[in-house]
């Protein structure tokens, strides 16, 4: 599908920045610790429950977050007639993101605490699933911009497949390097070191990819910009596309 590898590649890049974001980042320990029940000490030892909780609760904030492109794909589908104005106004929120996300102005709604607390964890590989889906569901501050754009971008398309394509790229963007850390959790704190200086710029580039796409998505240049670029997508990739 034309175009299609080019928003994939946006999806999977905005959520790896969710994964960068000062809100998820430094709080990886804590989770890989509390779904695994174990120490990070433990953790290092029992690498294959790690990844084995890890996959669950990817699992789990992946169909939450599927559950959210589908209802936004669905909304675009009825309001279809206007899909052009939905494109542009949906262009437009997402540009607010942006600015959002460089500290432009403050929307008070993404500044309030909005995480789900669970005080203990229920039992069993199904409470690692319900985990995941209370952290896909409850965890506004920071992936809220970024998770907006992606389901207003899915509202705007008005494809279910294209829509689940979105959030399904988008949670492996979020999902893979937890992945990681959760089995080299103590590379993960070695990064964690390195890159708690580099925090404030990897969300001004948050701010200023989803602008980029606000500003293609409103101009209605993202088609032309894609159909340019998939002249020079490999063909095995069309195919698969």
């Amino acid at each position: 599908m034309e175009g299609k590898s080019l928003e994939l590649t946006i999806a999977f890049t905005t959520g790896l920045l969710s994964f960068l974001s000062p809100c998820v980042l430094p709080l990886i320990p804590s989770y890989v610790t509390f779904i695994t029940g174990l120490s990070l000490d433990d953790v290092q030892k029992a690498r294959r429950a790690a990844l084995i909780h890890s996959l669950l609760f990817v699992a789990g904030f992946t169909m939450i977050f599927l559950a959210f492109g589908a209802a936004a794909t669905a909304l675009g589908q009825v309001l279809g007639y206007y899909r052009g104005w939905i494109s542009r106004i949906g262009g437009l929120l997402i540009i607010i993101f942006g600015l959002y996300m460089l500290g432009v102005f403050n929307i008070s709604l993404f500044s309030q605490e909005r995480r789900v607390h669970i005080a203990d964890k229920p039992i069993g590989y199904l409470g690692t699933v319900l985990v995941g889906i209370t952290f896909g569901a409850g965890w506004t501050p920071c992936i809220g911009p970024i998770l907006g754009s992606i389901l207003t971008y899915a509202a705007s398309s008005a494809d279910m497949s294209r829509g689940l394509w979105l959030l399904f790229f988008y949670s492996l963007g979020l999902g893979v390097p937890f992945l990681v850390s959760a089995v080299a959790v103590e590379r993960f704190l070695d990064f964690f070191g390195r890159m708690k200086r580099q925090m404030n710029w990897i969300t001004r580039a948050s701010g200023v990819l989803m602008i980029a796409v606000g500003l293609l998505l409103v101009t209605n240049y993202f088609t032309v910009l894609a159909a340019f670029l998939n002249q020079y997508t490999p063909e095995w990739m069309r195919e698969r596309l």
